[in-house]
Parts: C-alpha cells; sequence; structure tokens
C-alpha cells in the first residue's frame, strides 16, 4: 500500500520529507511519477487534475490538504465507494480567527485609510469605532466558524451568526437558514466562512450587502464565488459599504487587471487566511494511513450528501506556504 501526492502546482517535497520522518518505510509517491499505481490506497490532494484518480483501482480514501473538501467532493469522476477527508489542525482554527479578529480590529482603528494616509505624507485622526456600537456577523457556524465567533467575543465584541441548523454557542446570538434577512439587518461587519455550494454562490451580492446594518463592512475569507465583484465594487463607490477584506478570489492569483487592485476600500490578501502546517498535516496523514492498514474509517470523513453551509467540514480553501501560484 502507498500515499500518492497528488497537485498539479504544490512542491510536495517538504511534506514527503515530515511523512518519511514519522515512519521511514512509509511507501510515499508524487504524481505524476507513480511507478505501482495498483499500490496506491491513499491519496493526498489538492488542485488535482482531471479523472486522475480513475487510473487507481485500488483506491480507497483521498484526503484533502486543506480544510476545504469541495474541490473533492464537486469531482463526480471520484467512485462512491472512494471515502473523503479533510484536513483538522488545531493550527487551521486559530490561524482563521486570528485572521478575522486581525480585520476587524483593522476596520474599527481604521488602519487602511491611515495606511493610505501615509503614502501621502497626510497627518490627519480618525475616531475609532466603538466595539458596543457594532455587531460582526459570522456566516456559517462549523467548526472553524464558531470558533471564530467565539474568539471575537473574548475581545469585546458583539456577534452574531447564521448557519443552516440551529447552534448553541454561548453569548453568540444565532439564527438559522430562513432568518437570513434578520440577521442581516443587525450586523454591521459580516464575515464569511462558508463552503462553496450551488447555495452558498454568489450570496455576497447587492442585495445582502444592502440589508447590512450602516456602517457597512465585509470580510471573505472563504471562497471567491461567494462575492459577486461588480456588486462589491457598486456597493464601495455607493457608499452602503465602508470597505472589504478580500482573501479569496475567483480567479487566483488576481489578474494584474482586475479592478480590485485600485480600490483603496478594499484590502487584498493572497490566500492566506490560513496556511497549512505540513509538519501537523503530515501526523494527520499518517494516522488516516494506519487507519485504513487496519479496517478503521478514516478521521474527518466527509459526508458528500450533506454539505450544508453551516458544516464547516468542508469550509476553506487553505493553502500550504508550498504552493506555487
Amino acid at each position: 500500500m502507498s500515499i500518492l501526492l497528488v497537485s498539479k502546482k504544490r512542491d510536495f517535497s517538504d511534506l514527503e520529507s515530515h511523512i518519511r520522518a514519522i515512519d521511514p518505510n512509509m511507501d510515499v509517491e508524487i504524481w505524476p511519477a507513480v511507478s505501482n499505481p495498483d499500490r496506491v490506497q491513499l491519496a493526498v490532494a489538492w488542485n488535482h487534475p482531471e479523472n486522475i484518480f480513475a487510473k487507481f483501482p485500488n483506491l480507497k480514501a483521498i484526503t484533502s490538504l486543506g480544510a476545504g473538501a469541495d474541490h473533492l467532493v464537486t469531482d463526480s469522476t471520484i467512485p462512491k465507494s472512494v471515502k473523503l477527508s479533510r484536513m483538522v489542525l488545531p493550527s487551521l482554527t486559530m490561524q482563521i480567527s486570528d485572521y478575522v479578529l486581525m480585520s476587524v480590529l483593522n476596520i474599527i482603528r481604521h488602519s487602511h485609510t491611515y495606511h493610505t494616509q501615509q503614502a501621502r505624507a497626510e497627518w490627519k485622526v480618525h475616531q475609532p469605532l466603538n466595539k458596543k456600537d457594532l455587531r460582526v456577523g459570522i456566516m456559517g457556524l462549523g467548526e472553524l466558524g464558531a470558533a471564530t465567533a467565539q474568539n471575537l467575543h473574548r475581545n469585546g465584541f458583539q456577534v452574531s451568526g447564521w448557519a443552516r441548523s440551529e447552534k448553541d454557542l454561548p453569548s453568540i446570538k444565532t439564527y438559522i437558514s430562513d432568518q437570513l434577512d434578520t440577521f442581516l439587518n443587525e450586523v454591521n461587519i459580516l464575515v464569511c466562512l462558508l463552503p462553496h455550494t450551488p447555495e452558498t454562490d454568489g450570496i455576497l451580492n447587492l442585495e445582502t450587502i444592502k440589508k447590512l446594518k450602516q456602517p457597512a463592512f465585509i470580510i471573505n475569507a472563504a471562497r471567491g464565488e461567494h462575492l459577486v465583484d461588480e456588486d462589491l465594487i457598486y456597493a464601495l463607490d455607493t457608499d452602503r459599504l465602508q470597505h472589504a477584506v478580500l482573501d479569496v478570489f475567483t480567479d487566483e492569483p488576481l489578474p494584474e487587471s482586475h479592478p480590485f487592485w485600485n480600490r483603496y476600500k478594499i484590502t487584498i490578501t493572497p490566500h492566506t487566511a490560513a496556511l497549512t502546517d505540513e509538519k501537523e498535516a503530515a501526523e494527520l496523514i499518517v494516522e488516516n494511513y494506519k487507519r485504513l492498514l487496519s479496517g478503521m474509517d478514516v478521521l474527518y470523513k466527509v459526508d458528500r450528501e450533506n454539505t450544508e453551509p453551516d458544516q464547516s467540514h468542508v469550509d476553506f480553501n487553505i493553502i500550504s506556504s508550498n504552493e506555487t501560484p
């Protein structure tokens, strides 16, 4: 039995080294140099080539190299008999939570405005926004969304959350699917931590933005496909939205000609809200490998039939620092 590491762009050399450090006898192969496809029973994938898994007749499980697994769930060429799983790592939860907290703090302290002023050598003071006058809303209250909401609350923010089903989170005001408008109407800073599904595609549109309480802001650290780019630009230009923090985009890397680049009301980060710790990931990969050998189920299995927006088991497009654009 062997482990296959497969991606169109990623350099897997460090991950392979970490796996072999745990077990020097581990049989690891890196696509496309696969010596014996019949031996592959566990694959680790990110941005994989189309129809690649049909070449491995004894494949039993595929693990996403990120917390997001929708790239596997939506691949209809993967046999239903093949189990899918995702990365659940403490470092990913912490990074996402920290990224959102950082972004919210930058918003209320006008960090983006001060950065623009510095480029003009302009000295102008802006009164910070009061935490007590604002509410942060988290769209998606699975494992990562819930941790993010609780971290914001610990730092003195009023927090609401929206999920497909009811959630019981201390001090977090929660809403279910059909209460979206009510949720939006009380939120100033909207944070998207949803998976990409047909239901959530384009959910950050002009109609959504119009329902936010003023002053209004958006943070998207989930999927670029959630955002309607043209609607965001219109909302910013008409002051329905004061600022947007974007870590994910429909086209990545974001093209140089994209209008987001020259908008001072948009803060861009290059899909870095959370980066996979490959040493930590290797431990989970080896554990799942051993579980397959023992006939056990893999950890953090993805339910293909239940990818609801509140289930952050399939939430994020999280990449490793080793990935090449």
